[in-house]
């Protein structure tokens, strides 16, 4: 069952105490990107544990499949063949409408979940946490993905972690801790708790968190996933998704309905960023899947949050299948990092570039992967200076 809504006493800076309220921070179920009917087509099938289906599935690690099956990762085209073949039914078959009437996704997450409880206050804390260090980060450019590395001992891989509030505080490792700390210039764990309630209450971090944890941006990735995925496996979309800023704000984890966000929205006019931003475009096609940079006569508008050094490449050719076509141009920001089921930018040579799709492998490692043309590369052991987060689309 879900969490239920819950408050935390703290106490601020001045001693003064007061009530903060948790459960609209939260997408508890933000770690559920590609609901399927593996389980219960696996069940059906007389298989009652999953280990007697991966028996029969030797090129799909357990780990991995297991991830699959509770919709925690995306699955590959080549895998659902795989899993469909051990379960003697079409690949289509193990795919979902998120939006058919009859489909319950509570219903649906519920099942997959293990029988402990859910601390709402601690999951709300690990959101701030996530916005508190990207506010750290947009507010300080000597903060570079390098500079956190070395200074700091917070690795790429880690800091996706961090900004993505992929686990609570307290499942964090002390050596990760104190390297937040540092960060963000609090002596331990009591004061980082003070510091990151004070920002919220200020407003700080308010643009941040719809990044982070917000139903619509989740539920919009998976229909653009498991569309691309109907189109690969030889079928059509149930739902044809319209090629609007609606498509772009996926893509860009940016609110889509900016109503909805009141504070976020609010914050930015305040601080007096709601205005058109446009970033040059580049990008020709060349061998084996490479973009070339080279400057095409035309601008984009890029998010409000992109850095000086952000820009546009034409994305050419549907390398990372159809969700995102080759008419599609895509807004690149050197000052980010890619984050775990996000898009990244790869510069492979002095002016070519490859588009990846990023995920975490079984091994907790980051691996960027493309279809057309078939690469699976490890993120972890590339410089950091090279790979820059894709943060918006625009769709033609």
């Amino acid at each position: 069952m879900p969490p239920t809504d819950t408050s935390e006493i703290f106490e601020d800076g001045d001693g003064s105490t007061g009530t903060m309220p948790f459960s609209h921070l939260v997408d508890h179920y933000r770690h559920i990107v590609f609901p399927n009917n593996i389980r219960q087509i696996r069940r059906e099938r007389g298989l009652m544990k999953l280990l007697a289906l991966s028996e029969q599935l030797p090129d799909i690690p357990y780990i991995r499949l297991s991830k699959i099956e509770r919709g925690e990762v995306f699955a590959k085209p080549a895998e659902l063949d795989v899993i469909a073949n051990g379960l003697g039914v079409d690949p289509q078959t193990l795919l979902v409408d998120i939006d058919d009437p009859s489909f319950d996704f509570v219903a649906w997450a519920g099942g997959m979940q293990e029988g402990a409880a859910v601390d709402v206050a601690e999951e709300a804390f690990a959101v701030l946490l996530a916005a508190a260090v990207r506010h750290k980060r947009e507010t300080n450019p000597r903060l570079t993905i390098a500079t956190l590395t070395k200074e700091y001992g917070i690795p790429p891989v880690i800091l996706s972690r961090l900004e993505n509030a992929f686990k609570t505080l307290d499942r964090w490792n002390n050596q990760t801790v104190g390297a937040v700390c540092r960060l963000l210039e609090v002596g331990d764990l009591a004061a980082l708790r003070r510091y990151v309630l004070r920002l919220q209450h200020t407003g700080a971090l308010d643009p941040y968190l719809d990044l982070i944890s917000n139903p619509a941006h989740r539920l919009a990735k998976t229909r653009v996933r498991i569309a691309a995925l109907r189109e690969s496996l030889g079928g059509e979309p149930r739902r044809k998704l319209p090629p609007t800023l609606a498509a772009a704000c996926e893509v860009a984890r940016l609110p889509v309905n900016h109503a909805q966000h009141p504070p976020a929205m609010a914050s930015i006019a305040d601080n007096g960023m709601a205005s058109v931003r446009l970033v040059p475009v580049f990008g020709v096609p060349v061998n084996d899947g490479l973009i070339r940079r080279l400057p095409q006569d035309m601008t984009v508008e890029a998010p409000l949050s992109a850095s000086k050094r952000a820009y546009g490449l034409r994305v050419c050719r549907p390398s990372l299948g159809p969700g995102l076509p080759g008419s599609a141009i895509v807004v690149v920001d050197p000052d980010r990092f890619p984050s775990n089921g996000g898009l990244a930018v790869l510069q492979e040579e002095d002016d070519a570039y490859r588009l990846l799709m990023v995920t975490f492998g079984r091994d907790g490692r980051m691996i960027g992967y493309s279809e057309h043309p078939n690469r699976e590369i490890a993120i972890d052991d590339i410089d950091p200076s090279r790979l820059s987060a894709i943060i918006s689309a625009r769709f033609d």
